[in-house]
């Protein structure tokens, strides 16, 4: 079929400029007139004289709006000259598949359509990311091309005649302005799942699952959220490594996630965390929308009997004895007698310990570490005890490609529970718990054993973040700036803080700054970080990746070497740091909010 490509005028928006994971709105925001296409138009350009003839690679995680979205990229690339898209059969692809599809194809990027772990449906949001050619998410010197395209925009091509069943896998092809252009529908998880059985060991991992012997079936239970990684945990977990169809549970992609919010902590994942209490799980997992953030991963474990227990009183409340507010006492309970969180600092530091269990490390050689800059340092001290590199990057995947090309980093993570390693250029949540049973196999050692060894060797951060959401930006922005200047005068270093019979002395105090150290890029103002003499470090971080409303998040991070506190619980370990926090920066009085939405 012969089809012709026309040139739309348009009228450019303002406000199209990509966060850390590319442009995120609400879904209304995007269904103005030509507000998607604009920006996809935009995103293409980047690609300069390689947009002809390119081949890009097109999924999402199925959230409301995705459907359209690729449909209308379709029509766009075509009329662009484009000569072939990779598309995920209806539209589903997750991010870390994404990344995996556009380093073995060699295609020169991909466009994902997700708001990761933000709510799904009409009236929530929806976003639209690049990954770049090394399938990593586009660098802040082309987001910030897209943005300055995007704001002098005069007009799109589109093949407005063009339909395209993505439902059906195969190849069609057309004929657009006399040039060949193909859509490939292919299937969401093959080539990932590939690619994972070449990274691990399966038949052990399904061994541990399955038990033998003396040995009981190690039992997992895996959260999809309604997101995208339901068809691969199917896949992966049920059909390949032999796990009980029960041990899965909302694997289904819903466009509005059947109401569920894809965020994987302990606030979100209240229903993973409830079957944990039970103790009959021995490993739970929760996962993001997009597949990542699991990467944002949860991981809930048994504890060994009443180690981690809070006692609650007769009437089963929670004890407020602590002074904790109504969410810490959330947050405790769900540290209880039958389940455990691992912190995304504590999941990220135990793997890299272990990193050389791991056939696909076996062969390529472990290399450095890396860690986003809130995240706690406890991966820096393995980093030490094995000599290898370190490196603290601000808050974004994008800042670890670099560092992968070169060949200088295995394994990476952030603090909001996004873990992955040089096998792709994404966080990977389906990665992670497939390392984590990796680990146990090896070790022959329970989850517990396997953390409670770690801190014995290495020593244990105390960490944990709270998130005020929804607050108003100019007095979070006014707040920011006051800290700034405080944390940077002269006679803040060596400034003494106390609450209660702790008192900490300032080492240091900045608004974070990178240099990359292979292409010498810089990128300010990062995040307010405060350093003390003992190792603890306080970060503050104003967040524009919501659709609405600014999120202003606390990082606070302890170390402690003695052996005897390790099993204490966090937040009382790290009150009088979050309180010296809360007051040197007036976050209430700032944010309006007494307490955080969430703390994790």
């Amino acid at each position: 079929m012969l089809l012709k490509g026309i040139k739309v005028a348009t009228k450019a928006y303002g406000d199209q400029k990509p966060g850390t994971s590319g442009l995120r709105k609400a879904v209304k925001v995007f269904q103005q007139k030509n507000y998607t296409e604009n920006f996809i138009q935009a995103t293409l350009d980047t690609l300069g004289d390689k947009l002809k003839g390119s081949e890009i690679v097109v999924g999402g995680d199925g959230r409301y709006y995705c459907k359209d979205a690729v449909d209308l990229i379709i029509k766009i690339a075509a009329a662009n000259g484009v000569s072939k898209l990779l598309v995920g059969q209806n539209g589903i692809l997750s991010t870390p598949a994404v990344s995996a599809l556009i380093r073995k194809h060699g295609t020169d990027g991909g466009i994902i359509l997700t708001a990761s772990h933000n709510p799904g449906g009409p009236n929530k949001d929806f976003g639209i990311k690049f990954n770049i050619s090394n399938g990593g998410p586009a660098p802040d010197n082309v987001t910030n091309q897209i943005f300055d395209l995007s704001k002098n925009i005069k007009e799109y091509s589109i093949v407005p005649d063009l339909k395209v069943d993505f439902s059906k896998i195969g190849k069609q092809m057309f004929t657009v302005d006399g040039n060949p252009f193909t859509v490939e529908v292919i299937d969401s998880v093959e080539d990932y799942l590939q690619l994972m059985k070449e990274i691990f060991d399966f038949p052990t991992i399904k061994n541990l699952l399955k038990g033998g012997g003396a040995k009981k079936p190690f039992k997992i239970l895996i959260n999809s959220l309604n997101g995208v990684t339901g068809p691969y945990v199917r896949r992966i977990f049920i059909d390949e490594l032999g796990a009980p169809v029960d041990n899965t549970v909302n694997t289904v992609p819903l466009e509005d996630f059947g109401g569920l919010h894809p965020d994987p902590n302990l606030t979100y994942a209240a229903e993973l965390v409830e079957a944990l209490k039970v103790g009959d799980y021995d490993l739970g997992a929760a996962f993001d929308g997009d597949g990542v953030s699991s990467a944002n991963i949860c991981i809930l474990i048994k504890t060994l009997g009443n180690q981690y227990d809070i006692e609650d009183d007769e009437d089963n409340e929670p004890r407020t004895e602590l002074g904790l507010d109504k969410t810490e006492r959330d947050r405790n309970m769900i540290l209880g007698r039958k389940a455990f969180f691992v912190t995304p600092s504590d999941s990220l530091a135990v793997l890299a310990a272990n990193l050389d269990t791991i056939p696909y490390f076996q062969r390529t050689g472990v290399k450095g570490f890396a860690r986003s800059m809130p995240t706690a340092a406890a991966v820096d001290r393995v980093a030490e005890g094995k000599k290898k590199e370190c490196f603290v990057v601000p808050t974004g995947w994008k800042y670890f490609g670099n560092l992968m090309d070169a060949n200088r980093l295995s394994l990476c993570g952030e603090e909001s529970f996004g873990t992955g390693s040089d096998h792709i250029r994404e966080k990977d949540g389906i990665w992670a718990v497939l390392a984590w049973l990796s680990v146990i196999a090896k070790l022959g050692k329970s989850v517990e054993e396997t953390l409670l060894d770690h801190w014995a060797t290495y020593g244990r951060n105390f960490f944990t973040r709270y998130d005020f959401e929804d607050c108003e930006g100019e007095p979070c922005n006014k707040m920011m700036s006051e800290l700034e200047t405080l944390v940077t005068s002269s006679s803040f270093v060596g400034k003494k803080f106390s609450y209660q019979n702790e008192t900490y002395i300032v080492k240091s105090g900045s608004n974070f700054l990178y240099k990359d150290p292979i292409d010498g890029s810089v990128a300010t103002k990062q995040g307010i970080r405060v350093c003390f003499e003992d190792g603890s470090c306080i970060v503050f971080r104003l967040s524009g990746t919501g659709s609405s409303g600014a999120t202003v998040r606390l990082y606070v991070d302890s170390y402690e070497a003695d052996q005897s506190k390790h099993s204490a619980d966090a937040q009382v370990i790290l009150k009088p740091l979050v309180e010296i926090a809360l007051e040197m920066s007036r976050l209430r009085e700032s944010t309006g909010h007494q307490d955080p939405t969430v703390i994790t």
